[in-house]
């Protein structure tokens, strides 16, 4: 696995500083950028570990508002999305338009040839799904990339070893007119040699944008290894003017492919390559570089970095963000959360995430996390500047009894000010310890640890479940204090099934004290009405056979020491 190789972090080079490329968890391909409401959102193929060719099964999604730190959305598409489709989940393009998503993918069609399909989502993170139940079109060739001019054309262009392009309708999921070669001249595309059947450098992988009233088209050129080359022209089909290089030869990947965009005040070339452990030209990972174009509307030449783009503005850990969220990892791997969203996952013992950028102010008194282990449980080090930077706190992860039973830490932190890069390192036993969701820093009084919270004065305040249920109802809640801090605390209900038959479902009600207010919760659905707090099953844990139980857990805000609910009532459906 990728993660493995990872674990080998002297084989590329200074990963306490390097922030490309810009997904280490697995080996990534054909960027494909598309800004949205603030974020960058990276479509990316996904080679499959150790490919010996271009095995591609689904694609990913990330995202970032900062253009170094990257949250891992999963694969929200595949060849399975298309009932049609056999094989080769290769190289597509997103475009956005009437509130929806389209993405245009190149896949072989059962019993037939490369095809062009286009899922549809209605969120840039998906899901999506068929948007036409068959092929859009198709002959034989690959890399769709779409643009939407100013007038509101849409063109589909595509092509190897050819050029192609097709006006979409405003549905984006039909076209007018038919498919139409563009000439592929020497002096649109430069000039190759010894290739005969091959005149110019195109070779695939176009990527068409508008900039000041000039149309660009940035290609993989000359194949292999490929180079970034691009044209320009006056208008969206031509007539095009070879312009030069972008990106040269470099990297261990014998291919290329571009992405560019404007973001935030800057521009942005998206590109692949194979630095990664155990990368190549069949297992390659997307990088960034951040460029200028010069005054008269050229794009300079750039080399691979290994630096990757700066960082625009800071991250926020005072709101909770997601163990995905990464700029930098060794030996850590993602997997779908059985509480939404993804986790950090198959941690061991020196693991660790880089946060870049990380805005702690005048200071952090807290750490919290939430956590599941089935293995030996061990210790998340909040370190800052690297790996084995300066430790200003550590949280005990206790074993949960599964590795999607999901539990919160806290723990005390102390010297985290100012903007810092943040470092989570794991650590303990052999072998996978826990997975991590989600991690939020808390200011005020440092907090009482967890999951060893010491006793009260006053011992943690207990719910025991009714010995008789009320009538109609076959379930029954405990509520325990799992931990507190100065202005908060963390805690858990228990639901059991107190009947003689499986329940489908289960509500649960109570009442908080003056002074208390939820702020999230997990396994459940909260809601809150003044005091009055109305918790209900995920779809996950409503079926309980007759002494089944589960949990779910909540943090709530306390301006004094904390008091349990009352009026704790379970029913079941």
């Amino acid at each position: 696995m990728v993660a493995t190789l990872l674990c080998v972090g002297t084989l590329f080079a200074a990963p306490a500083h390097a922030d490309n490329p810009i997904v280490q968890t697995i080996y990534t391909a054909d960027p494909a950028p598309l800004v949205h409401n603030g974020r960058v959102y990276l479509y990316t193929g996904h080679d499959e570990d150790g490919s010996t060719y271009f095995t591609m099964k689904d694609w990913r999604v990330f995202s970032s508002a900062d253009m170094v730190n990257w949250t891992d959305h999963g694969s929200p598409m595949s060849l399975a999305t298309f009932a049609w489709a056999e094989s080769d989940a290769w190289a597509g393009h997103v475009a956005a338009r009437n509130g929806k998503f389209y993405w245009y993918v190149p896949v072989k069609q059962r019993g037939g040839g490369m095809v062009i399909g286009v899922g549809v989502a209605d969120s840039p993170t998906g899901p999506f799904r068929d948007a036409i139940g068959r092929p859009l079109l198709g002959n034989g060739e690959i890399d769709p990339n779409v643009m939407i001019d100013d007038d509101g054309q849409a063109y589909l262009y595509w092509g190897n070893p050819n050029l192609w392009y097709v006006k979409l309708n405003q549905d984006m999921i039909s076209y007018s007119g038919s498919p139409t070669k563009i000439p592929l001249t020497t002096a649109g595309f430069g000039t190759r040699t010894g290739n005969a059947s091959r005149p110019t450098l195109y070779e695939e992988g176009p990527w068409v944008y508008k900039r000041n009233g000039v149309y660009y088209n940035v290609f993989a050129a000359e194949c292999c290894g490929e180079f970034i080359a691009y044209s320009t022209a006056p208008g969206p089909t031509g007539p095009w003017t070879y312009r030069g290089t972008v990106m040269p030869r470099q990297g261990s990947s014998f291919t290329n492919h571009p992405g560019v965009i404007d973001f935030n005040g800057g521009s942005y070339f998206f590109y692949h390559n194979g630095a990664l452990p155990g990368g190549g030209g069949f297992t390659r990972s997307v990088a960034v570089e951040k460029f200028s174009y010069n005054s008269d509307g050229t794009i300079p030449s750039m080399n691979m970095t290994t630096t990757g783009a700066p960082q625009v503005g800071t991250l926020n850990p005072y709101v909770r963000q997601e163990a995905e969220t990464i700029a930098w990892s060794v030996g850590v791997e993602t997997e779908p959360a059985s509480e939404g969203g993804m986790n950090a996952s198959f941690l061991s013992n020196g693991d660790y995430i880089k946060v870049k950028g990380v805005a702690f102010g005048a200071g952090a008194s807290s750490f919290s996390a939430r956590v599941a282990s089935a293995g030996s449980g061990g210790t998340i080090e909040v370190r800052l500047g690297g790996p084995t930077g300066t430790r200003v706190g550590a949280c005990t992860v206790p074993v949960t009894g599964g590795w999607q039973t999901w539990q919160t830490v806290s723990c005390p932190v102390t010297g985290a000010t100012g903007t810092q890069d943040l470092y989570l390192r794991f650590t303990g036993g052999s072998g996978n310890l826990f997975n991590l969701n989600w991690w939020q820093f808390g200011t005020g009084s440092n907090p009482t640890p967890t999951p060893t919270t010491p006793a009260p004065t006053t011992p943690a305040p207990t719910t025991p479940p009714p010995t008789t249920p009320p009538a109609g109802q076959s379930c029954g809640v405990t509520y325990t204090q799992v931990g507190s801090w100065s202005g908060g605390y963390e805690g858990r209900l228990t639901i059991t099934n107190t009947g003689g038959a499986a329940i489908s479902g289960w509500r649960v009600t109570f009442s908080l004290p003056s002074g208390q207010s939820l702020s999230q919760g997990w396994n459940a659905t909260f809601g809150q009405q003044g005091s009055q707090v109305t918790v209900t099953n995920a779809a996950y844990n409503g079926q309980l056979t007759t002494g089944g139980s589960t949990t779910a857990g909540f943090i709530a805000s306390s301006t004094g020491t904390p008091q349990a609910p009352t009026s704790l009532t379970c029913t079941s459906s």
